[in-house]
């Protein structure tokens, strides 16, 4: 006996939620095929013809010429994300504040790296980035369609409101980030914590993929952040707040935190202690770790010890982590993946020979994948996010 046929109320959501399925497939996994397309999401040809075609129609998508046939039947067509789909991803430090482009399919058009003497006060990144926007104007508008701006800040943010509550190595508190951003930039604006971002940009895009327990550090100029991926999904807590790595006491007699408590890792491993003993002022996370390791093959006494001595602390937190959530990867970005590959003896086997050895036996430890893109990525995403939720609903499509 024939079923009935779906009534409008059953199939209309049907069919957003399939709409959903395959942007984001196409956004996260890249270019598939109509064949892959059907084979990864069990729904049969003419619905993902028909998925396709509404894509295409707005825009999200677009299809190149069919693929060479690997066996018997018609080539697919190509079905890609849309790479003109694009946000704005702001990240504020107290070094510089940066500016960047990126497409659907995390497609990096282009990122503005604006240097900054001193840490900047928040009127000042909003009027950075104001500028930097209307500097892109003329091409934003000929050549994409923009979406909004995502905000990567290195502090609490109150997700609901884009209010930054605390960035203290920028001296910000309770600051209305995303409406200042809004309204100077003229896009509606998302932020979150800087860390949070990264985990994002290396789950779908880096060395997360298809990992569904991970732990992700990242070491910059601010400090160390962090971020838990259980399950397949982030975890952010009652605020928002979860996974402040950074501020976990591994040093009970170490340094003073601006978080009020004493020997936080973020105290004890920092980037300035690495520049400081290398002789430097300044250098690029991805070249950080060649330079360490150069001077720690030289024989440098002072390299060495300042290299050993944060990497005794990291294994500590690491290990007391991994204790705590049982992770299958940590994900190292920043100053911290250069850390962990400028000596001999693996980070991985620091943690294994340290941590209980149930769950440390199998962690893997890498370095991220995405390097200086990171951020910008990770910010886009936050844009992103309820396009990839709902294709039809985004009002930015409406324009």
């Amino acid at each position: 006996m024939s079923q009935p046929a779906a009534s409008s109320a059953t199939a209309a959501p049907a069919r957003r939620h399939n709409l959903s399925r395959l942007l984001t497939l196409v956004h996260r996994e890249g270019a598939q095929s109509r064949a892959a397309l059907t084979r990864r999401t069990g729904l049969n040809r003419s619905t993902i013809a028909g998925l396709v075609t509404e894509l295409v129609a707005l825009g999200l998508v677009s299809e190149t010429g069919p693929t060479a046939p690997a066996g018997v039947g018609r080539p697919s067509p190509l079905v890609t994300a849309e790479a003109s789909v694009v946000a704005l991803a702001v990240n504020p430090d107290i070094d510089a504040v940066t500016v960047g482009l990126v497409g659907l399919g995390g497609v990096v058009h282009k990122r503005i790296r604006y240097p900054v003497a001193t840490a900047p006060t928040a009127t000042e990144a909003v009027n950075l980035v104001a500028a930097l926007v209307d500097g892109m104007r003329s091409e934003l508008d000929t050549r994409f369609r923009v979406l909004g701006v995502g905000v990567a800040v290195p502090g609490l943010v109150e997700r609901s409101t884009g209010t930054v509550t605390l960035a203290p190595h920028l001296g910000w508190q309770d600051e209305p980030l995303a409406d200042r951003i809004a309204t100077a930039s003229g896009y509606r604006c998302v932020v979150a914590n800087d860390a949070r971002a990264a985990l994002i940009a290396e789950l779908w895009f880096g060395a997360g993929r298809h990992r569904t327990d991970l732990v992700y550090l990242n070491g910059s100029a601010s400090g160390i952040g962090g971020g838990v991926v259980s399950g397949g999904d982030a975890l952010l807590g009652r605020h928002g707040y979860a996974g402040e790595l950074g501020h976990a006491v591994v040093n009970p007699a170490g340094a003073r935190c601006h978080c009020g408590r004493t020997g936080c890792l973020e105290t004890e491993v920092t980037r300035a202690g690495l520049l400081e003993v290398l002789g430097l002022r300044d250098l690029a996370a991805e070249s950080l770790g060649s330079v360490l390791a150069a001077a720690v093959a030289a024989g440098s006494p002072t390299v060495i010890a300042e290299v050993e001595r944060q990497l005794d602390w990291l294994t500590q937190a690491l290990a007391n982590t991994v204790n705590v959530l049982d992770p299958e990867v940590v994900v190292l970005g920043g100053f911290l993946a250069g850390l962990a590959g400028a000596t001999g003896s693996t980070l991985q086997d620091r943690v294994r020979q340290t941590g209980f050895a149930a769950l440390s036996t199998g962690l893997e430890i890498v370095p991220a994948e995405l390097g200086s893109d990171v951020l910008a990525v990770g910010a886009a995403e936050l844009v992103f996010a309820d396009l990839l939720a709902d294709p039809q609903a985004h009002p930015a499509l409406a324009c």
